[in-house]
This record gives structure tokens, C-alpha cells and sequence, in this order.
């Protein structure tokens, strides 16, 4: 690759930021636009599976990443009383799939990804849009704060309700909502003890993971209309959803004060988008295949998306290839993940947690085999990108 090749990053969150890395280490010259006046990202913590850990080998934070990490695979799955539907431990993760599943807060990954670009790279405050594809003949042009750029690719890292997408596909119907909303909290909860767990109920469920500083990450859904908002506070919604669920979920819920609670309804693109290109302009992330958070691969789609797209970023149609039928079978297995554990039939559910036990006592824990096929993603191409890297 020529050095003057030149890139626009356009979003500055965690698929951005491993994209415009990936590219510079493929010497590249970058830009990030990122329309928020910081790199503040929205969200608390994120899971790491060991095919998103592999894409950061790729850009040579792997191994940091993964001793940053807090939580390493133990835990399972449990009833809203507290029993026991299925264990997992760092080790079946590790022999199943070749490494742990880790979790961190999402700030600690982004100032690393950050940390690999040099300075002047990330342009805050600076709300893009794409104003020419462009195509073989001609470069892409952006427009951003006045101005019109120029770039050899433009890269769609704008989240859920991507500008960039509706440019390159006005027809396409973009996302929709998946039917349940959101909860997260980020916050210390002295004096509580607990193994990480997922909880289902009908038609709700709970997370509580602790972090290695000491905090606990713990997240929620449940089914309700679109835009519903507690009348009070979201912390007090909680309490009224999940404050008789097993321990230590009251005890996190009482730590949290309102400002604490992060809510979002999840929406999710229905319809597989025909490319994740066009012209000299790619789409990444949940620009282009935003999934149900249930297979907590959201992230880490976005993750292999850069390190792919890096590596074809002078033939966008192959990088389309190797990952719209990857990303589209995934985002529709956390559709089926979603059905069934926001399951709200109380018939459902009873069939669902003893399915759940027997095959668990059967063989690896449900949580395990639902990762089959995707965190055993491997990049083909990681020992060429690592001499790359090295050049």
C-alpha cells in the first residue's frame, strides 16, 4: 500500500478506533471524525470473546487486553430464586474455544485503541457525511465542518442509525425495535460476594459480573413498548422489576443511585443490508449488521469487521464477502437467543430451564455451545498482519 493512501474514519467508537489502528499499522494514513465532543463511549463494560481478542492480536493488544480484563469465564446461568441451571468455568471456555471470554469496561479499551494512533488522528466535534462514494476513477469525498476530504476509503463506524448507511442505501428500512429495552450499571457494591451469572425469568433477565477493580457490571432487559420511561427513575424501575430476584441482584440495585442506570431500548437491523459497501465507502459494526445484545457479540463483530476490512481496504467487495454471511448468521442466531430468553410464557419458560438443566448435565453448559462457530474465529491472515505490523 502506497503511503499516501488515505482513509476517513467516520465514528470514533470501538469498531472506528481498531479500524483506523488496523490501517495505520497497514500504513495507512488516517483521519477519525467522531461527532461527540469527547471518546467517551456509550455503554459501561464489554465482553470480549476469544475471537474478538484474536483481532486485537492483529493489531498487537491481545495480550494486554486480555490482562486488563476482569472477568475470565466462570459463572453461568440461574432462576430468578437462584438456582442453578448451568456452570461454565474459564477452563471449559479456554479448552472449547482457545481462550477466555473476558470482560472490561469499555473506557479501558477505548483509551487502548486510542493509545495506537498517533497524535492529531481523532478530530472530535466534527459530525461527518459522506458526500460522494466515489468509485474506481475517483476518491470519496467527506463532508465535515464546512469542508469537503478527499479519501482513497471512508469507513461507516457510526453506529445503529449510521448517516453513512442511509447515504449508500436510502431504501433500505435501517434498524427496528427488538421488543425489550435495556438496563446498565457500572458501579462498586462493597461487601457482596457473588460468582458472575446470567438470570432468566419470563420475559426479563439480569446480569451481575464483578470487574478486577473492584467494581460490578450488571445489566438487564425486559419486554415493554418502545420509548417507555420509568415515571420516577430507572433505578427505582429496576427495584420494581428485579428487587425480589436471588442475591446479590437487590444488593446492586440498592448501590446504584439514579444517575447511575443507563437505559436503552435495543433495535436491531432486520433485513441483511446487500453490501457492507459501496464505491470507496465501507460499513462497519452496527452501521451494518446491529444485532440483539444476547450473544454479546456487537462489539466484537466490530472487532473482526476492522481487522478484515483493514486487509482488504483496496478490494471493499471481498471484504463484503467474508463478512456479510458471517455477520448476518450471526446477528439472526442473537434473534433466536432473544426469543428464548425473553421468552414470557410462563409454559415457555418452564420447557426452556428444564431443556436448559438436561443439557447442560449432558455436556458443556448452554452458554458454552451457544459460541460455537463464532468464538473460534480465527483471522487466516493474523501472521501476515503481524509482519506487517513489524515493517
Amino acid at each position: 500500500m502506497a503511503q499516501s493512501a488515505r482513509a476517513i474514519v467516520i465514528g470514533g467508537g470501538i469498531g472506528g478506533l481498531t479500524t483506523a489502528a488496523a490501517l495505520h499499522r497497514r500504513s495507512w494514513e488516517v483521519t477519525v471524525l467522531e461527532r461527540a465532543r469527547s471518546l467517551e463511549p456509550v455503554g459501561a463494560a464489554i465482553s470480549l470473546a476469544p475471537n474478538a481478542l484474536r483481532a486485537l492480536d492483529v493489531i498487537g493488544i491481545g495480550d494486554e487486553i486480555r490482562d486488563l480484563a476482569a472477568w475470565q469465564g466462570d459463572g453461568g446461568l440461574r432462576t430468578p430464586g437462584g438456582r442453578w441451571l448451568s456452570r461454565s468455568s474459564a477452563e471449559a471456555a479456554a479448552a472449547r474455544f482457545g481462550g477466555p471470554l473476558v470482560l472490561l469496561p469499555r473506557t479501558t479499551l477505548v483509551d487502548r485503541l486510542a493509545a495506537l494512533l498517533p497524535p492529531g488522528t481523532v478530530r472530535t466535534a466534527a459530525a461527518a457525511a459522506v458526500a460522494d462514494p466515489g468509485d474506481s476513477a475517483r476518491p470519496a469525498r467527506v463532508a465535515v465542518a464546512g469542508e469537503e476530504l478527499e479519501a482513497d476509503l471512508v469507513v461507516g463506524a457510526d453506529g445503529i442509525n449510521s448517516r453513512v448507511r442511509s447515504a449508500l442505501f436510502p431504501a433500505h428500512p435501517g434498524p427496528v425495535y427488538a421488543g425489550f429495552t435495556t438496563w446498565r450499571v457500572l458501579i462498586p457494591v462493597p461487601g457482596v460476594e457473588f460468582a458472575s451469572h446470567e438470570t432468566w425469568g419470563r420475559g426479563r433477565i439480569w446480569g451481575t459480573h464483578p470487574l478486577k477493580d473492584g467494581r460490578v457490571y450488571a445489566y438487564a432487559a425486559a419486554m415493554t413498548p418502545a420509548g417507555e420511561r420509568a415515571p420516577d427513575d430507572e433505578q427505582a424501575e429496576l427495584l420494581r422489576r428485579f428487587g425480589n430476584w436471588h442475591d446479590p441482584i437487590p444488593a446492586v440495585i440498592a448501590a446504584a443511585r439514579p444517575e447511575d442506570v443507563l437505559r436503552h431500548d435495543v433495535h436491531h437491523i432486520a433485513q441483511p443490508l446487500p453490501a457492507h459497501h459501496l464505491g470507496r465507502v465501507a460499513l462497519l459494526g452496527d452501521a451494518a449488521h446491529a444485532m440483539p445484545p444476547t450473544l454479546g457479540q456487537g462489539g466484537n463483530q466490530a472487532v473482526e469487521d476492522a481487522v478484515v476490512l483493514a486487509y482488504h481496504a483496496d478490494d471493499l467487495a471481498a471484504y463484503t464477502a467474508a463478512r456479510l454471511p458471517r455477520t448476518t448468521a450471526i446477528a439472526r442466531q442473537a434473534v433466536k437467543v432473544a426469543r428464548l430468553n425473553m421468552a414470557e410464557s410462563r409454559a415457555v419458560v418452564a420447557v426452556r430451564d428444564t431443556a436448559i438443566a438436561a443439557l447442560s448435565k449432558a455436556g458443556p453448559a448452554l452458554f458454552l455451545r451457544s459460541f460455537d462457530g463464532i468464538a473460534d474465529w480465527r483471522p487466516p491472515y493474523a501472521s501476515e498482519e503481524a509482519h506487517a505490523g513489524r515493517r
